[in-house]
C-alpha cells in the first residue's frame, strides 16, 4: 500500500512493512480506533490509498490539487510541498529563471499561494477539530428558530407550474368560485411577482414565507363572505388552507415530505462529533484522509491527551501575557491606561478557561474538586514535607475499582469419583466471598461470574475448589486446591490457565483452573504498571513498586505507589509543576530499562520501566499530566523502531507513536506539534467564520445569515479557547454579513442588531442597564468576549422588541463606570476604527434598505424584518449607547429615505406598466404573431421608441394611466397590508408612511395630470380614472382629503360642472325636441330597477354620453331606444320614448354623480342638489306637456258612443305613474331639504292627474248626454214621440219591428264596457282607475237623474223607460264588477234613479200591458244569462 508522502524510490520497498504496520496498529490499538478513521479504510491506509491511486502516472504525493491526479511530491516529514509537473517517469529539475516564462511564473505564484492557503486551512481545521473533541466552554443551543428549508429557483417554477395547473382545472382538487379568485389574484400577484423571483435568488424566501402570505391574502377575503348558517368562517379558512397545501404540494406523499423534514430539523437542532468534523471538512477544504491522518495523530478520541493539550495551551498563554508585560509589546488602545488592564484580562480570561476546565469531571463518582490554580512557571513545590491548602492527602486518592472473576473449568480431578460434587468460591481480599453452582466432578464447568468491587489498587482474588464431605460427621467440605490471584488494570482479560495450590496429601496434584480476572480501570485513573522509582523527599530507595497515575481534578495530578492489600497509596507525589522527560540510564542503579525523570526546582524523581514502549506509556501519561510545555521526545533509537529495516520488534512501538511518525510521513507534523499560542487566532477565526457563513448561505435553509446550533458552538468554543476578543468577532461577523447583503443576500436585520450593539457597547462603554439589556440575548458569560456567539433568534428577537423602551430608560437613569458585557474594557484603536467604519457601512445599508423596503422585505417577508431594520437604525443613529437618539432626526433621516422609496417605488412600476402595455400591444396586434418580428420590435432603437411616443393617440394615453392608476392603488395596498408592522413600535411610522403615501401619488399626479390636457374637451372617457382613484382614497383614513386627494377634487370639480351643464341642457333639448314628434306609443321600462342591473361590458358604472355633433353649442341626447338585453326583463307597457328617454338619462346621471362619491360634502351636496332640483324641473316639464297633450287628444276624438279609449291616452296616464315614481327617487334629498322638491312636483302631478281624470270624465259625460238627447225625441207631447209611436204600431201589425231604443243603450253598454277594460288593462296605476270610475260612475248617474229630474212631470215613453232601465242596470252592474265600492253606487242619486224608473215601470204594465217585453228594474237570473 503506497504512503501518499512517501517518494517514489521508497514506496515499493515499504509495502509489506506499512501494510503489517496497519495490522498491528488495528490489533494493538482495539477500541481505541477511532470511527472516522475506518470510515474509508483502515487507519492511514484509506489515506494512502487516495494519494496513491492519483500518483501511479502524474507522480506520487498530495498536492494542491488534492489526491486525484496532479499531485506534488514531498520531501521528508515537514509537510512543504512544492508543485510538480511530472507526466510520467523521472522528477524533472526545476527550470532557470531566464528560462520560466511569465505565464509559468505566474502559474507558479499561483500553486504556491494555493500551497500556502492548503496549509493555512489544515492548521485551521486542527484547532478546530481540538475544540470539537474537547469542549469545554459551550453547548449546541437548543434555543434556536428552527430554520425553514428555502425555495430555489427550480421549485419556484414548479410551484407555479402547479398553481396555474389548478386554474386551468388539470387538478382534481374542487374549489369554489371565490377559493378560484383568491387562488388567481395570489398567483397573479405574488407568484408571477419579480419581488419573489429576487427574494428567492437572495436565499431568503421559504415554502413558510409563501403559506403566510397566501393566509393574509385570503384572511380579508373570508371575512368579507357572506355568514352560512352552521359553518363558521374559521372552518372556511382551514379549508382554503388545506386546498392550498394540496396545490402547493402537487402529487408528493406528504408522509415522505413529513419524514424528510423531521429529519432536516433533526439536523438543524443537534449534530453529532461526527457530523461536526464532516461540515467543517466540507467548509475548509479538508479532504476524508487528511482528516483520518490529523484525528489519529492529535489523538481525538484520547480524552486525557485533549485535556492535557488545553492545559499546556493556557499554560502558554499565561506565558505569553507575561512576555507581552515585559517587553511592553501591547497592541494599541484608545487610551494608555488600558495596557495594564489588557494584562489583568488576559490572566482572568485564562483563569476563568481554567474554572471552566476544573468543573469537567473526572470520574462518574469523584468527590474531591481542587480549588482553581493560578498556573505559572514558578509555580511552588507541592509535595508530602509541604503544608498547604493545596495539599494532597493520602485519603483524597482513593480509587474503587471493580472486578469480574470468571470461573470456567476445572482439570486434573483424577483421584474423585465421577459422580462426587464440586464447587469452587472466590473472594478479594477484604470482600464477601461468593460460590458457584455444584457440578459433577466428572464435568467440572461453570462460567460463572461473580462481581466485585474494591479500593485496593493491588487486590488479591482466590479462588478456591471443595468437594461435598461424605462422613457422617464431617463439618465442612474439603478444600481441593486454590490460587491467588493479584489482577492489575493492566492484566490480560482473556481468559487463563491457574495451576492451583494442592495440600501435599491431595493425590491430584497436577490441578488446573481456567479464569478470567477483569480489572476496570477507573476514570481518574490515568496509568498505572511496575517501575523503579527513587527521589529526595519520596521513594528514597531504589525499588520497584506499583504506581497509579490519579486525576484528582482537571488541574491536579498525583503519582503514588501502593501495597498489596492497601486502599491508601503508600507514598505519593503530586505533579503540579514538574517536567517529565526521557533520560539516560542512571550509573549504579539496577533494575530497570528503560529510564526517565520528573524534574522540579529542588527535586528530581527519577523512574525506570523494564520495556521502552511501557516508558513512552509513561512519558506520555505524565507528559498530559504535568501540563509542561516542553513535549518530550523519544530518543533516536525509538524513532527507528518503525523505519526501514528496523529489527526491534514492532510491538515495543505504541499506537499513537505509529500515527505520529505517519503524519509525519504525510507533511502532517507540523500542523500538530505547532504553539496554538504562537498563531494570530483572530485573522484565523475570521477566516473560518467567513468560510462557515458562506457554508451557512449556501445550505438548503433560509437561514438569512444566522449559524445553524454546531456552527454557533464550535466557534464559540473556538473564540473561548483560543481567546479571541468577542468585540472582534462580532466585527468580523458584521462585515461579511454586511458584504453579503450589499451583495443581494437576505440578512436578518435582528442579527446585525444583536452583534452591531455588542460592539458598540464595548466600543463606547455601556451603563448597567445595557450590560443587563445585553445579558438577556447572551446564552451564556465568555471570560474573553469570545464566547458571545450569534445570540439563540428567540432571544434576540425579543430584544429588538423592547429596545426603544429600555432606551427611554436610560434617559432617567445616571450613567454608572463603563463596563463591556464580555466583561472585557480594553478597546484597541484598530476596534474603534473598524466599528465606526462598519457603524456607517451599516447605516448607509439600513438606508439603502428602507428606501427599497418593497424589494429588500416584499410582501413583509421576513417577518418582522422591516420593523427591526427600523430600529437598528434608530440604534445605528446613537451617538453613543447610553443617549438616545432625537426621535426627530430618526424622523429625518426616515422620511428622507421614504421620499426616495416613492421615487423608486413609482419610477420601478411606471417601467413596469410600460413593458406590460408593450406586451399587451405585442400580443393583439396581428402583426407580432410572427415570433422574428416580435424579436425586431424588442431591439428597437431610442429615437424610433421616441417616436412611436409621440404618436400616442390621447385616448391611449388616458388607458395607460388608468392602468398606471391600478397599479399605484396596488402598491398602496400592499404597503399598508403587508409593511405597516413598524407603527406596532414606532408611533410615527403611519405619519411617515402616508407622507410616503402622498410622496408617490404625487409623482403618479404628474404622469396623470399630462395625460388629461391632451385630452380633447368635452369628452367624459377620465370619468373612469377619478371614480378608480376616488374609490380608494375615500376609504383610506390617512389620504381621504389629503394632499393628492385636493389636487384630484380641484382637477376634476370643473369637469363635472361641466358635464352636469351640458347634460342638463341636452335633456332639456330632448323634451323639448321629443313631446313635439311624440306619438305616445307606449314602451317597455327601463328604469324600474336600472341601478341593480350592471351595463353591458363596463365595470365602473356607465357615463351617460354626449353626442359629438352638438348643433348650436347645445349638447343633444340621441333619440331613446331600449337595449337588447334588456327586452326580456320588463314586460308591462309603460310611457312614452320620450318620458322614458327622460327618466332613463336623469337617473343614469344621477346615478353616475352619486357612484363618484364626491369626497368633499359641500360640493356633493351641491350636486346633489342641483341634480334633483334638475330632475324636478325636467319631470314638471314633462307633466305639463302630457297634460296638455292629453287635452289636445280628447278634443280631436269623437262624441258618440263609437268613442273608443285611446292607448295613447291611457300612455298619458301611466307618463304621470312613472313621473309619481320616479320623482320620489330623483327629487327627494337625503339630507337637510328632505322632500322639498319631491313634495312639490307630487303636487303639480296630484293635480294634473285630476285634471286629466276630470276631462276624460267629461267626455264621458259628453257621450252619455248624446244618448240623452236621443232618448228626449220621445218625450210625451212632441210631434215626433206621436208620430213614431203611430208608425211603429201601425207597422208592427204587417211586420216584426225592432225594439225601439235598445240599439241606443246596447252601443252604451258597449262603449262603457270597453272603455273600462282599456283603462283597466292599460293603465298601471291601480289608484288613478278607482279615481276616474268613481268619478265617472257618479257624474253618469247625475246626468240621468238631472235628465230625469227635467221630466218629473212627464210619463216617460216606453222606449225611453226601457233604455234607461237598460243602461242604469248595465252602468250599475259594469262599475261594480270593476271594483267602485257600494256606497258609490248606491248613492242617493241612484236610488232616485231607480225609485222614479220603477214606478215609470209599474205605470207602463198598467197602461201597456206587456209593452216592456221582459225589462224591468228588478234583477232576474235572465239578464244575467242575457249579459253574459
Amino acid at each position: 500500500m503506497l504512503d501518499p508522502s512517501s517518494s517514489e524510490e521508497e514506496s515499493d520497498e515499504i509495502v509489506e512493512e506499512e501494510s503489517g504496520k496497519e495490522v498491528l496498529g488495528s490489533a494493538a490499538s482495539g477500541a481505541r480506533l477511532s470511527p472516522s478513521r475506518t470510515s474509508e479504510g483502515s487507519g492511514g491506509g484509506g489515506g494512502a490509498g487516495l494519494g496513491g491511486g492519483g500518483g501511479a502516472g502524474a507522480g506520487a504525493g498530495v498536492g494542491a490539487g488534492g489526491g486525484g491526479g496532479s499531485g506534488a511530491s514531498s520531501g521528508g516529514g515537514a509537510g512543504g510541498l512544492q508543485p510538480s509537473s511530472r507526466a510520467g517517469g523521472g522528477r524533472p529539475s526545476s527550470p532557470s529563471p531566464s528560462v520560466v516564462s511569465e505565464k509559468e511564473k505566474e502559474e507558479l505564484e499561483r500553486l504556491q499561494k494555493e500551497e500556502e492557503e492548503r496549509k493555512k486551512r489544515l492548521q485551521l481545521y486542527v484547532f478546530v477539530m481540538r475544540c470539537i473533541a474537547y469542549p469545554f466552554n459551550a453547548k449546541q443551543p437548543t434555543d434556536m428558530a428552527r430554520r425553514q428549508q428555502k425555495i430555489s429557483k427550480q421549485q419556484l417554477q414548479t410551484v407555479k407550474d402547479r398553481f396555474q395547473a389548478f386554474l386551468n382545472g388539470e387538478t382534481q382538487i374542487v374549489a369554489d368560485e371565490a377559493f378560484m379568485n383568491a387562488v388567481q389574484s395570489y398567483y397573479e400577484v405574488f407568484l408571477k411577482s419579480d419581488r419573489v423571483a429576487r427574494m428567492v435568488q437572495s436565499g431568503g424566501c421559504s415554502a413558510n414565507d409563501s403559506r403566510e402570505v397566501f393566509k393574509k391574502h385570503i384572511e380579508k377575503r373570508v371575512r368579507s363572505l357572506p355568514e352560512i348558517d352552521g359553518l363558521s368562517k374559521e372552518t372556511v379558512l382551514s379549508s382554503w388552507m388545506a386546498k392550498f397545501d394540496a396545490i402547493y404540494r402537487g402529487e408528493e406523499d406528504p408522509r415522505k415530505q413529513q419524514a424528510r423534514m423531521t429529519a432536516s430539523a433533526a439536523s438543524e437542532l443537534i449534530l453529532s462529533k461526527e457530523q461536526l468534523y464532516e461540515m467543517f471538512q466540507n467548509i475548509l477544504g479538508i479532504k476524508k484522509f487528511e482528516h483520518q491522518l490529523l484525528y489519529n495523530a492529535c489523538q481525538l478520541d484520547n480524552p486525557d491527551e485533549q485535556a492535557a493539550q488545553i492545559r499546556r495551551e493556557l499554560d502558554g498563554r499565561l506565558q505569553m501575557a507575561d512576555q507581552i508585560a515585559r517587553e511592553r509589546k501591547f497592541p494599541k488602545f484608545v487610551s494608555k491606561e488600558m495596557e495594564n488592564m489588557y494584562i489583568e484580562e488576559l490572566k482572568s480570561s485564562v483563569n476563568l478557561l481554567m474554572a471552566n476546565l476544573e468543573s469537567m469531571p473526572v470520574s462518574k463518582g469523584g468527590e474531591f474538586k481542587l480549588q482553581k490554580l493560578k498556573r505559572s512557571h514558578n509555580a511552588s513545590i507541592i509535595d508530602m514535607g509541604e503544608e498547604s491548602e493545596n495539599q494532597l492527602s493520602k485519603s483524597d486518592v482513593v480509587l474503587s475499582f471493580s472486578l469480574e472473576v470468571v470461573i470456567m473449568e476445572v482439570q486434573g480431578l483424577k483421584s474423585l469419583a465421577p459422580n462426587r460434587i464440586v464447587y469452587c468460591t472466590m473472594e478479594v481480599e477484604g470482600g464477601e466471598k461468593l460460590q458457584t453452582d455444584q457440578a459433577e466432578a466428572s464435568k467440572p464447568t461453570w462460567g460463572t461470574q461473580g462481581d466485585f468491587s474494591t479500593t485496593h489498587a493491588l487486590p488479591a482474588v482466590k479462588v478456591k475448589l471443595f468437594t461435598e464431605s461424605t462422613g457422617v460427621l464431617a463439618l465442612e467440605d474439603k478444600e481441593l486446591g486454590r490460587v491467588i490471584l493479584h489482577p492489575t488494570p493492566n492484566s490480560p482479560k482473556q481468559s487463563e490457565w491457574h495451576k492451583m495450590t494442592v495440600s501435599k496429601n491431595c493425590p491430584d496434584q497436577d490441578l488446573k483452573i481456567k479464569l478470567a480476572v477483569r480489572m476496570d480501570k477507573p476514570q481518574n485513573m490515568k496509568h498505572s504498571g511496575y517501575l523503579w522509582a527513587i527521589g529526595k523527599n519520596v521513594w528514597k530507595r531504589w525499588k520497584k513498586r506499583f504506581f497509579v497515575l490519579v486525576q484528582v481534578s482537571q488541574y491536579t495530578f498525583a503519582m503514588c505507589s501502593y501495597r498489596e492489600k492497601k486502599a491508601e497509596p503508600q507514598e505519593l507525589l503530586q505533579l503540579d509543576g514538574y517536567t517529565v522527560d526521557y533520560t539516560d540510564p542512571q550509573p549504579g542503579l539496577e533494575g530497570g530499562r528503560a529510564f526517565f525523570n520528573a524534574v522540579k526546582e529542588g527535586d528530581t524523581v527519577i523512574f525506570a520501566s523494564d520495556d521502552e514502549q511501557d516508558r513512552i506509556l509513561w512519558v506520555q501519561a505524565m507528559y498530559r499530566a504535568t501540563g509542561q510545555s516542553h513535549k518530550p521526545v523519544p530518543p533516536t533509537q525509538v524513532q527507528k523502531l518503525n523505519a526501514k529495516g528496523g529489527t526491534v520488534p514492532q510491538l515495543d512501538a505504541p499506537i499513537s507513536q505509529f500515527y505520529a511518525d505517519r503524519a509525519q510521513k504525510h507533511g502532517m507534523d507540523e500542523f500538530i506539534s505547532s504553539n496554538p499560542c504562537n498563531f494570530d487566532h483572530a485573522s484565523l477565526f475570521e477566516m473560518v467564520q467567513r468560510l462557515t457563513l458562506d457554508h451557512r448561505l449556501n445550505d438548503s435553509y433560509s437561514c438569512l445569515g444566522w449559524f445553524s446550533p454546531g456552527q454557533v458552538f464550535v466557534l464559540d468554543e473556538y473564540c473561548a479557547r483560543n481567546g479571541v476578543r468577542g468585540c472582534h468577532r462580532h466585527l468580523c461577523y458584521l462585515r461579511d454579513l454586511l458584504e453579503r447583503a450589499e451583495n443581494g443576500a437576505m440578512i436578518d436585520p435582528t442579527l446585525l442588531h444583536y452583534s452591531f450593539a455588542f460592539c458598540a457597547s464595548h466600543v463606547h462603554g455601556n451603563s448597567q442597564q445595557m450590560h443587563a439589556y445585553l445579558s438577556g440575548l447572551l446564552p451564556h458569560t465568555d471570560p474573553e468576549g469570545s464566547k458571545t456567539p450569534s445570540p439563540s433568534e428567540p432571544e434576540a428577537k425579543k430584544d429588538t422588541k423592547k429596545e426603544s423602551k429600555k432606551r427611554k430608560d436610560y434617559k432617567t437613569q445616571a450613567n454608572p463606570e463603563p463596563k463591556r458585557p464580555d466583561g472585557i474594557g480594553t478597546v484597541t484603536v484598530e476596534e474603534k476604527e473598524r466599528f465606526e467604519e462598519i457603524k456607517e457601512r451599516l447605516r448607509v445599508l439600513l438606508e439603502n434598505q428602507i428606501t427599497h423596503f418593497r424589494y429588500c422585505f416584499p410582501f413583509g417577508r421576513p417577518e418582522g424584518a422591516l420593523k427591526a431594520t427600523l430600529s437598528l437604525l434608530e440604534r445605528v443613529l446613537m451617538k453613543d449607547i447610553v443617549t438616545p437618539v432625537p426621535q426627530e432626526e430618526v424622523k429625518t433621516v426616515i422620511r428622507k429615505c421614504l421620499e426616495q422609496a416613492a421615487l423608486v417605488n413609482y419610477s420601478r412600476l411606471s417601467e413596469y406598466a410600460k413593458i406590460e402595455g408593450k406586451k399587451r400591444e405585442m400580443y393583439e396586434h396581428p402583426v407580432f404573431c410572427l415570433a422574428s418580428q416580435v424579436m425586431d420590435l424588442t431591439i428597437q432603437n431610442q429615437k424610433d421608441a421616441e417616436n412611436v411616443g409621440r404618436l400616442i393617440t390621447p385616448a391611449k394615453k388616458l388607458e395607460d394611466t388608468i392602468r398606471l392608476a391600478e397599479l399605484v392603488i396596488e402598491v398602496l395596498q400592499q404597503n399598508e397590508e403587508h409593511h405597516a408592522e413598524g407603527k406596532e413600535a414606532f408611533a410615527w411610522w403611519s405619519d411617515l408612511m402616508v407622507e410616503h403615501a402622498e410622496t408617490f401619488l404625487s409623482l403618479f399626479a404628474v404622469d396623470m395630470d399630462a395625460a388629461l390636457e391632451v385630452q380633447p374637451p368635452d369628452t367624459w372617457d377620465s370619468f373612469p380614472l377619478f371614480q378608480l382613484l376616488n374609490d380608494f382614497l375615500r376609504t383610506d383614513y390617512n389620504l381621504c382629503n389629503g394632499k393628492f386627494h385636493k389636487h384630484l377634487q380641484d382637477l376634476f370639480a370643473p369637469l363635472v360642472v361641466r358635464y352636469v351643464d351640458l347634460m342638463e341642457s341636452s335633456i332639456a333639448q330632448s323634451i323639448h325636441r321629443g313631446f313635439e314628434r311624440e306619438s305616445w306609443e307606449p314602451v317597455k321600462s327601463l328604469t324600474s330597477n336600472l341601478p341593480n342591473v350592471n351595463l353591458p361590458n363596463v365595470n365602473l358604472p356607465k357615463v351617460p354620453n354626449l353626442p359629438v355633433n352638438i348643433p348650436l353649442g347645445i349638447p343633444q341626447m340621441p333619440t331613446f331606444s331600449a337595449p337588447s338585453w334588456m327586452a326580456a326583463i320588463y314586460d308591462a307597457d309603460n310611457g312614452s320614448g320620450t318620458s322614458e328617454d327622460l327618466f332613463w338619462k336623469l337617473d343614469a346621471l344621477q346615478t353616475f354623480i352619486r357612484d363618484l362619491h364626491w369626497p368633499e360634502e359641500e360640493f356633493g351636496k351641491h350636486l346633489e342638489q342641483r341634480l334633483k332640483l334638475m330632475a324636478s324641473d325636467m319631470i314638471e316639464s314633462c307633466v305639463k306637456r302630457t297634460r296638455i297633450a292629453f287635452e289636445v287628444k280628447l278634443q280631436k276624438t269623437s262624441r258618440s258612443t263609437d268613442f273608443r279609449v285611446p292607448q295613447s291616452i291611457c300612455t298619458m296616464f301611466n307618463v304621470m305613474v312613472d313621473a309619481k315614481a320616479q320623482s320620489t327617487k330623483l327629487c327627494s334629498m337625503e339630507m337637510g331639504q328632505e322632500h322639498q322638491y319631491h313634495s312639490k312636483i307630487d303636487e303639480l302631478i296630484e293635480e294634473t292627474v285630476k285634471e286629466m281624470i276630470t276631462l276624460l270624465v267629461a267626455k264621458f259625460v259628453t257621450i252619455l248626454e248624446g244618448v240623452l238627447a236621443k232618448l228626449s225625441r220621445y218625450d210625451e207631447g212632441t210631434l215626433f214621440s206621436s208620430f213614431l209611436s203611430f208608425t211603429v204600431k201601425a207597422a208592427s201589425k204587417y211586420v216584426d219591428v225592432p225594439k225601439p231604443g235598445m240599439d241606443v243603450a246596447d252601443a252604451y253598454v258597449t262603449f262603457v264596457r270597453h272603455s273600462q277594460d282599456v283603462l283597466r288593462d292599460k293603465v298601471n296605476e291601480e289608484m288613478y282607475i278607482e279615481r276616474l270610475f268613481d268619478q265617472w260612475y257618479n257624474s253618469s248617474m247625475n246626468v240621468i237623474c238631472t235628465w230625469l229630474t227635467d221630466r218629473m212631470d212627464l210619463q216617460l215613453h216606453i222606449y225611453q223607460l226601457k233604455t234607461l232601465i237598460r243602461m242604469v242596470k248595465k252602468t250599475y252592474r259594469d262599475f261594480r264588477l270593476q271594483g267602485v265600492l257600494d256606497s258609490t253606487l248606491n248613492s242617493k242619486t241612484y236610488e232616485t234613479i231607480r225609485n222614479r224608473l220603477t214606478v215609470e215601470e209599474a205605470t207602463a204594465s198598467v197602461s201597456e200591458g206587456g209593452g216592456l217585453q221582459g225589462i224591468s228594474m228588478k234583477d232576474s237570473d235572465e239578464e244575467d244569462e242575457e249579459d253574459d
